[in-house]
């Protein structure tokens, strides 16, 4: 009987996630479909869409910088750990450089927005859905995808790639600086092996999963947002799971992504 009570515990932990997992690609798809269709309404979600990118943009400039010049300080001084006596000192150069541009820059630039826009984005329409202001919107004849979730995600989705240029910067100065008293390396010894290494596709490598993970960031958290229930709890519930849900994808997106546009 124990066995039978197991298998039947089993099935019905696999039939829920099953159910949860087909109802979440569902309503998904509508929420894309929706955007699709409110392109159009540009009148609508233009205005709000810059108001929003300078939230997303100037409004995450310092925690970005912060970011990325630690990551490249601290890229540089494991650099030196690694390579002092054993390879030429250029190469630590290139290393510090291709870090910072294929993975560190990406990567920690989208997880530090998780936090903070896709926190935000899922409080604020957790909020207006619990509060039925979405719901009162949809009544005035409204479309609350225009109003709402269209301008977040264009905006969130443009600025990103700005911003990881902004961190990519910032994380090779600061690479820069930390190598010359790490490492005892000269300008042109950096200048070297930074260009040594360096091709053309990375930049484009580091846009495409930037745009990748403005997409992640955006659309994960409006979505948990527009289906809150419950309150003040729900909110709560959504903040987190939009949060945690958006960090997670953006880590499978970097391992996809590098799979198939890196040739190895």
């Amino acid at each position: 009987m124990e066995s039978h009570s197991v298998t039947l515990d089993v099935r019905r932990l696999v039939g829920r996630f099953s159910l949860r997992s087909t109802s979440h690609v569902g309503r998904v798809s509508y929420l894309l479909l929706e955007m699709a269709r409110a392109v159009p309404e540009w009148r609508i979600w233009m205005p709000r869409m810059f108001e929003q990118a300078s939230n997303v943009g100037y409004g995450s400039l310092f925690i970005v910088g912060l970011t990325a010049g630690f990551a490249g300080a601290v890229t540089s001084l494991q650099a030196g750990y690694q390579f002092t006596g054993s390879i030429p000192v250029y190469f630590a150069a290139g290393v510090i450089v291709e870090s910072i541009i294929l993975e560190l820059g990406p990567v920690l630039t989208a997880l530090v927005l998780a936090g903070r826009i896709g926190a935000r984005y899922a409080a604020e329409l957790g909020t207006m859905r619990v509060t039925e202001q979405i719901d009162a919107l949809e009544s005035l004849g409204r479309s609350s995808v225009s109003h709402l979730v269209l301008p977040r995600v264009i905006a969130g989705t443009l600025m990103l790639p700005v911003l990881v240029v902004f961190a990519d910067l910032v994380g090779i100065g600061a690479g820069w600086v930390a190598a010359k008293g790490s490492l005892e390396m000269t300008n042109a010894d950096f200048t070297y092996g930074a260009q040594y290494f360096f091709k053309t596709w990375d930049l484009w490598y580091s846009m495409i999963k930037a745009f990748a993970f403005g997409l992640a960031i955006t659309i994960v958290p409006c979505y948990m947002g527009f289906s809150t229930q419950q309150g003040a709890e729900g909110v709560g519930r959504s903040t987190t799971a939009a949060v945690v849900s958006a960090s997670v994808l953006i880590l499978f997106l970097d391992a996809a992504l590098a799979k198939v546009l890196l040739k190895t």
